[in-house]
């Protein structure tokens, strides 16, 4: 790494233009309106540094730059207008190819964030990530960047993305120009595209590869925090990184968490220190999407136990990011995933998986609804249903329109059939709260004798009893199938032969037939 650049002698800084000036400079921008082409002196400095840092590999000077100045300078110049132009400022940068493609990176996240793009602005920003990343996969890039930086490149790619299919899929508002410029430009924002960078990164980056290594001790990627302190460059191989929770993060938002889950095993969630956890958003990101697949998989057990050490991370260090830029969103994502937990322990008491602080502010934000979620009347299909649409993704069709229909609004389309599918599986555990509370009082009881507690005949218990094995038990990432139940049962007269007999009859679907004893003991 590069040494911190000594500023003495230099003009001043970013953060150094006088109170008076600046205030002229925003005055001035005021009375002309938005000029793409004026660049304010400490506009100008802020690029000329930082892109003599990124030359030097100074990190730390690119990082401080990023994540502090920038973000000053939006706020105090550019809350209601975009930054200068690229075109503007290339003339202070040597029309730096890559420099220009990193600055309108980030031009186009400010705007994003502090307005509204146009059709024209999402459609540019998607060819400004395409050349980007075509960069990166195909040229030779030797700078080290900010994992930071690094990451919100993947997830404003991912968020743009999911941005762009809901604004398609709100047809029905769409003047003939909007219409005319979606038919011309298909293929931006296509999901396969999106797919097939994010893939594209994981593969060129190797970094499969580098974490088998680094199993056996002949990598240091994790331990460097992915840099590389021999003079090479970390983008290729922290981007193809981040890549793999981008694939999850797109990949629920599709629906299909088993792909998502599949595409992140290359990354231990369960290691100390791993490099998703440097970066706070990306650790949030990871965890939230991981234990909400999870959640859509009956895997319960799994997503409580990580929802309960990402909330009790946050609870410990929330005050740390305060002046971060994403502490707004650190405190959504903790507000869903607690959301998400009471769900979760609702479908599957597992208290014990919980963290005592984590179980005490949950039980303060939820622990009325969920008593009432435990009923599976009406009322707990309405919390459940309240729930689960205030901490889901913002599920996303990603087909274009048919243009030559009726034009009508799509957009909750994929968020209605997973709430649909959620709130199927909600109603399946109707009956096995019964089962629940009878193997808890009942060490050994018959299975007539149960029938009639639960006013069913004996079929329709050994029914019951089938499902309950069916529904507690789920296939882990690892293929073998684990329990989620706090509580386990056999029949007697096969023991536990037919204990295994209940697996197998789940996982291959057999039809099953029950031994005549009539028993059933608590495991």
């Amino acid at each position: 790494m590069a040494a911190s650049f000594d500023y003495e002698g230099e003009p001043a800084t970013y953060e150094d233009v006088g109170v008076g000036q600046r205030q002229q400079q925003q005055q001035q921008q005021t009375e002309l309106g938005y000029d793409p082409n004026f660049v304010p002196d400490s506009v100008k400095t802020f690029v000329v540094h930082l892109y003599r840092h990124i030359r030097e590999k100074n990190v730390y000077e690119i990082h401080q730059m990023y994540e502090g100045s920038f973000q000053k300078l939006s706020d105090r110049m550019f809350k209601e207008s975009p930054w200068p132009s690229v075109d503007a400022v290339a003339p202070y940068v040597d029309h730096d190819h890559v420099f220009r493609l990193l600055y309108r990176e980030m031009w186009f996240r400010h705007l994003y964030a502090r307005l509204s793009p146009t059709p024209k602005q999402r459609i540019d920003s998607w060819d400004n990530y395409c050349s980007l990343f075509q960069v990166v996969l195909h040229g030779v890039v030797n700078m080290q960047l900010p994992n930071q930086w690094l990451w919100d490149m993947v997830d404003e790619f991912v968020y743009q993305f999911q941005s762009f299919c809901q604004y398609r899929a709100k047809m029905k508002n769409k003047t003939e120009q909007e219409i005319e410029l979606l038919r011309q430009y298909d293929q931006a924002w296509n999901v396969y595209g999106v797919l097939n960078f994010l893939q594209a990164l994981v593969e060129k980056s190797t970094i499969i590869q580098i974490l088998e290594r680094e199993k056996e001790g002949l990598e240091q990627f994790t331990a460097t925090d992915g840099y590389d302190y021999n003079g090479g460059s970390n983008v290729l191989k922290v981007l193809g990184y981040f890549s793999m929770v981008g694939l999850l993060r797109v990949h629920c938002l599709l629906g299909d968490y088993h792909t998502g889950l599949k595409c992140l095993l290359p990354i231990d969630i369960n290691q100390s220190g791993g490099v998703y956890t440097c970066v706070i958003g990306s650790h949030i990101s990871t965890i939230y999407h991981y234990g909400f697949a999870n959640l859509m998989l009956r895997r319960y057990v799994e997503a409580i136990r990580e929802f309960s050490k990402i909330l009790i991370y946050i609870f410990k260090t929330k005050q740390y990011h305060q002046k971060s830029p994403q502490y707004e969103q650190i405190l959504k994502k903790n507000e869903q995933m607690y959301a998400l937990l009471a769900i979760c322990l609702s479908l599957c008491p597992q208290g014990k998986l919980v963290a005592e602080d984590v179980n005490t502010q949950l039980r303060e934000k939820y622990g009325e609804k969920m008593l009432r979620m435990q009923r599976y009347d009406d009322e707990a299909y309405v919390l459940y249903d309240e729930l689960f649409s205030y901490a889901c993704p913002k599920f996303i069709t990603p087909s274009a329109p048919v243009y030559e229909q009726p034009l009508v609004n799509y957009n909750q389309d994929a968020y209605r059939l997973q709430l649909k599918l959620f709130l199927y599986e909600v109603k399946q555990q109707q009956l096995l709260s019964g089962v629940r509370t009878f193997l808890k009082l009942y060490s050994t009881i018959p299975l007539g004798k149960l029938a009639t507690y639960m006013e069913v005949d004996e079929p329709t218990v050994r029914s019951i009893l089938l499902t309950y094995k069916h529904k507690t038990h789920a296939v882990d990432s690892d293929g073998k199938i684990a329990s989620n139940a706090d509580v386990d049962f056999y029949i007697d007269d096969v023991c536990l032969q037919s204990y295994c007999f209940f697996i197998l009859c789940w996982k291959f679907f057999i039809s099953w037939s029950p031994s005549e004893s009539g028993y059933m003991k608590v495991l």
